[in-house]
């Protein structure tokens, strides 16, 4: 278990390690810097430490400059705006991810505005596609809804039919002599109890009152860390990067060890390949996410837990409705287990995404924190 130093952002501080003037700027959900001509940075809100996944004192110690892919538009804009040849100067930037194992950029549309009485400039970095990823959140929130009513009154429909069905098998099989027959009213039985198995793991979620108590995240990756290594022993290894100054929260810690466990499980099947050759790896990471909007709500501080795997990707034809019931990239899969998962994250009033390519596949869990 490695040790991560505690997530709460340090006071705000200026470069100079005094007390900064402009700690309000903590509280956005956009990345804002105030820079000098050079590139030098005077100040960096907790969003742009969160984004880049370096330490504020790093930020601070750095050029924002080297921060992007090309920055010499950037340079150019900011030396503009500091000449006063204009107050405010927008542009396209790749703002490069320290944090990422794979080096990717981040697309972000840039701000320059200048500052009164100053020779500096504020500099705010938004996301190119977080207005598509809320607008996605809240279509993934709404067909969740509409998914469970649909499932609720589907199996109420599905339910009752079959006892019907199996007593009158029942019946049928105790007036026929013939052993034929008594095996076709088997086959009645055994088909009924299998959907009426299916329809109680769908009702499952509305059924059962939730227990709420104070969870340690770490208590529920290790349980699900020992259910999948107790079933997959060889050939495949379960990593934990944890953060230990998550702290607790209020919660099921049941659903949340089912929740995690329908994700890690998939995992572990998606990985028969690499486990027969024996380099399979799931990855338990565990770290806090600052001004974050679920829901149409914002929260301060939220639990981001990752699900990675290096399996060979979600297939690209189900990759949009892998949290719609039935739906299974795997032969065989009942396709509820993602969807369980997804309702019982819900009801912690927080969300799944999945983000996957061949060789990894990132199921990311977000639920707010006290």
């Amino acid at each position: 278990m490695k040790p991560e130093p505690a997530s709460d952002a340090p006071p705000a501080t200026s470069a100079s390690g005094a007390a900064s003037p402009y700690t309000a700027l903590d509280h956005l959900a956009t990345m804002v810097a105030i820079v000098q001509p050079d590139g030098s940075c005077l100040f960096a809100n907790a969003a742009f430490e969160h984004v880049l996944g370096l330490s504020r004192r790093s930020v601070l110690r750095g050029s924002l400059f080297d921060s992007f892919i090309d920055a010499q538009l950037l340079r150019d804009t900011v030396a503009a705006v500091v000449r006063n040849d204009y107050a405010t100067s927008r542009l396209e930037a790749q703002l490069k991810r320290p944090s990422s194992n794979h080096g990717d950029s981040l697309p972000v549309h840039v701000i320059v505005n200048q500052m009164e009485r100053s020779n500096a400039v504020i500099v705010e970095l938004v996301e190119l596609e977080q207005q598509t990823r809320q607008d996605r959140e809240e279509r993934a929130l709404d067909q969740a809804q509409a998914n469970k009513e649909l499932i609720r009154n589907l199996a109420h429909e599905i339910k009752n039919p079959l006892g019907g069905i199996r007593g009158a098998a029942q019946l049928l099989e105790m007036e026929v002599e013939s052993r034929a027959l008594t095996e076709y009213t088997q086959v009645i039985i055994q088909e009924a109890d299998r959907l009426q198995a299916l329809v109680d793991r769908l009702l499952a979620p509305h059924r059962k009152a939730r227990v709420v108590s104070d969870v340690n995240i770490h208590e529920v990756c290790e349980r699900v860390r020992s259910l999948i290594l107790a079933e997959f022993p060889r050939g495949l290894s379960v990593e934990r990067d944890y953060d230990i100054s998550i702290p607790d929260f209020r919660g099921d810690r049941e659903q949340l060890i089912q929740a995690v466990l329908n994700i890690a499980h998939n995992a572990a099947q998606a990985l028969s390949e690499r486990i027969a050759v024996g380099d399979a790896r799931i990855t338990l990471r565990t770290r806090i996410a600052r001004q974050v909007t679920l829901g149409k709500q914002r929260y301060r501080l939220a639990l981001d837990l990752h699900i990675e795997d290096n399996g060979p990707g979600v297939p690209e034809s189900i990759r949009d409705r892998i949290f719609y019931p039935l739906v299974s990239g795997r032969d065989g899969g009942s396709g509820l287990g993602l969807t369980l998962a997804q309702t019982f994250v819900q009801q912690h009033q927080g969300m799944i995404e999945c983000e996957s390519v061949p060789g990894k596949t990132d199921f990311k869990i977000v639920i707010p924190l006290p």
